[in-house]
């Protein structure tokens, strides 16, 4: 019975480290909390059926569990939609006649800014590097000073 309590004991700590760990948007943290707290009552379910014997049950209850724990993780691809060249420039903070060199350093300072490890968003960073790729591509930099 020891061994029941510990493998229980071991899947609540589980849940507890990864609630912890939840930083999402708003509206996104409730379905990754729920789908936690569902995947660890399968999984301590299964603990229980793979104690009593009843080991198939034990596998789906694990296969369903580690399923919605592995699903709940998941995070989607943001893609920038694409960007006007006036709207990049906007983005950035640059002139029309902006040199390669100075966008490269208007598009550093803004991600500093944007960065989801700064306080940013994945989609505002996403944005910055649409304007930085737009005119970099477009050929909008001069690659030597303004005469």
């Amino acid at each position: 019975m020891g061994l029941i309590w510990l493998a229980l004991a071991a899947v609540a700590v589980w849940a507890l480290v990864r609630l912890g760990r939840q930083t999402e948007r708003r509206g996104r943290g409730h379905w990754r909390v729920t789908a936690t707290l569902l995947s660890s009552v399968l999984l301590a379910g299964a603990v229980l059926a793979a104690f009593r014997g009843a080991w198939w049950a034990a596998t789906g209850l694990a296969g369903a569990g580690l399923y919605l724990a592995y699903g709940s993780r998941q995070r989607p691809i943001v893609r920038s939609e694409p960007i006007g060249e006036a709207d990049a420039r906007a983005v950035l903070g640059v002139g029309p006649g902006a040199t390669e060199d100075e966008i490269r350093r208007a598009w550093k300072r803004a991600m500093t800014r944007a960065h989801p490890d700064q306080g940013g968003t994945e989609g505002l960073a996403a944005r910055v590097n649409a304007a930085r790729d737009r005119l970099l591509r477009k050929g909008g930099a001069r690659n030597g000073p303004r005469a």
